[in-house]
């Protein structure tokens, strides 16, 4: 999978780059100034890379409000950019061997500055939901390949290190992007979360090039499964927008949605008859048949989809409903990553001595102990009781990636690696999407519920509604105004008892998860890696 004989096999697993020729020439190990050099280029591109799945979460209010459309309708801001990221990833083998590896690379990271580019000039929500489209595809790439390069860079006793400092990165990002996408929006303008990628994207690929591009093994052409990767684009797509637009048009009372269903399922059908019986499949749905494989992925992508979902709507609530700025929704989310980074380094060193199954279940019980914390807020929670469960929240993720896909690799042979990583990538991504879809949709729904029933309870029959009402106007209040104060307050009240409604199912999903990881076989030595916490 690396250009270089001396990455080490268990690196495989860590990018969906596909394998490469059957001799590929080998490259020596950087060294001195040129390492430095290599690792702080594709540190910087993945950095930025995995920023920007976070940094847009606070500046989704801001954006809605920008462009004239509602926060659930802005929510595909977020939604867009992790589609087109789930579909480019397993083209990422085909496209290395197309294009080689560094040119595939540098491309990606100077398509996505332009994506970005036209992101912050984007004067409606439709282009930028289209170019964020852009930017996802473009963007899918670069993760895998920054670990490729990365591991050719450093020889094979030290590719332990190279992998603790890249997911460093990883880790770090979702920290800053928060707080740096919350104050960009509040004392800049929210553009500017994207016009950041362009001076650091073209220095990243510029160094990289200058480091990289003789190490190269070049393109080779290979064939392309085009009917596979158009029925996929097909499903994810309508899927994803049926998902997004099913309350908007009240579900299956529109033709629209019906259409989409249709659509989805119908390609998801063909898809799978296709990749079965295809020389060259986009995606080796084969895989599946594995115990591990199957148990590990389905484990990683639906508590992805869990954690993605709470990610994006723990800010939307803290800005609608208890008055936060996109500055403070950033500090309350961002110190995800503290305990993370800190028990890193001690997961990536012990998930070959200890069953990770039993590493897995420290992280499931975990996001289940946040979630349930979660589920007991209120709308006279401080910051320091929103603050404390996002802290814990780090330590759960330390014990996540590494050890869950140290089971979806395990067992498998060095060239069932990169579709392995490719399938399982794509999978959890798209979950991701799916996870965030799902989530702003329940809770405006349970939401309405609640304001439904708490509404029942405002009627001149009530003796506390009819004097809340009288105190209003005697304070100088029309009976409309007071009426407007009361019904705000309402929806802050129905608005928070959703979002709980949702951690406390979060919480119970979370916990159920636990079972399903241990009913993949024991596997000791299984090589883990960093590359799912994209």
């Amino acid at each position: 999978m690396s250009t270089t004989a001396a990455a080490p096999p268990d690196a495989a697993p860590l990018s969906p780059a596909a394998a490469p020729p059957a001799h590929p020439p080998a490259f020596a190990p950087l060294k001195g100034r040129e390492l430095v050099l290599g690792t702080l280029a594709l540190s910087l591109a993945t950095f930025m890379n995995v920023l920007d799945t976070s940094i847009a979460n606070v500046s989704i209010p801001a954006i809605s409000g920008d462009m004239g459309v509602s926060p659930a309708q802005g929510t595909w801001v977020i939604t867009s950019f992790a589609v087109a990221n789930a579909i480019s990833v397993p083209l990422t083998g085909w496209l290395t061997q197309r294009f080689g590896q560094v040119r595939l690379f540098t491309m990606s990271v100077l398509l996505f500055v332009v994506a970005s580019w036209l992101c912050g000039l984007a004067p409606n929500i439709e282009l930028l939901i289209a170019f964020r489209v852009l930017q996802g595809l473009v963007a899918g790439p670069m993760i895998p390949l920054s670990q490729t390069l990365l591991l050719a860079s450093y020889p094979p006793a030290k590719a332990g290190m190279a992998m603790a400092m890249w997911g460093m990165t990883v880790l770090v990002a979702p920290v800053a992007g928060p707080l740096l996408g919350g104050w960009i929006t509040d004392n800049i303008s929210w553009p500017w979360i994207f016009y950041i990628n362009v001076p650091v994207g073209i220095f990243a690929a510029a160094l990289t090039w200058s480091i990289y591009h003789k190490r190269d093994p070049g393109p080779r052409r290979v064939p392309l499964d085009v009917i596979g990767l158009v029925l996929l684009v097909l499903f994810v797509g309508a899927m994803q927008i049926m998902i997004d637009k099913g309350k908007e048009l009240d579900w299956f009372q529109s033709g629209e949605i019906i259409t989409l269903a249709v659509v989805s399922t119908v390609s998801f059908l063909f898809f799978l008859a296709w990749e079965l019986t295809d020389k060259h499949p986009i995606v080796d749905l084969r895989l599946f048949a594995r115990r591990n494989f199957l148990m590990g992925t389905m484990s990683l992508s639906i508590a992805y989809g869990l954690f993605f979902g709470n990610v994006v709507l723990l800010p939307l609530w803290l800005q609608q409903y208890m008055g936060y700025t996109a500055t403070w929704a950033g500090l309350a989310t961002a110190p995800v990553g503290l305990l993370a980074i800190v028990l890193s380094p001690w997961v990536g060193k012990n998930v070959s001595r200890i069953d990770p199954r039993k590493l897995a279940t420290v992280a499931f019980v975990g996001f289940g102990a946040v979630l349930w914390m979660r589920s007991h807020f209120n709308t006279q929670a401080d910051f320091t009781t929103i603050l404390i469960p996002t802290l814990l929240q780090g330590a759960a993720m330390a014990f996540f990636f590494i050890p869950l896909q140290a089971i979806v690799f395990s067992g498998l042979r060095p060239d069932q690696m990169p579709s392995a990583a490719g399938l399982s990538n794509f999978v959890r991504i798209t979950a991701g999407a799916v996870g965030t879809s799902l989530f702003t949709t329940l809770w405006e729904s349970r939401a309405a519920l609640h304001h439904a029933q708490l509404s029942e309870a405002i009627n001149d029959g009530s003796a506390a509604a009819v004097g809340t009402i009288a105190q209003f106007m005697a304070s100088g209040m029309s009976r409309e105004q007071a009426l407007f104060t009361i019904n705000r307050s309402l929806d802050q009240q129905a608005y928070t008892l959703a979002v709980t409604d949702l951690f406390y199912l979060s919480a119970a999903l979370f916990f159920a998860l636990v079972g399903v990881i241990w009913l993949s076989r024991p596997t000791r030595g299984a090589a883990g890696g960093g590359g799912g916490a994209h």
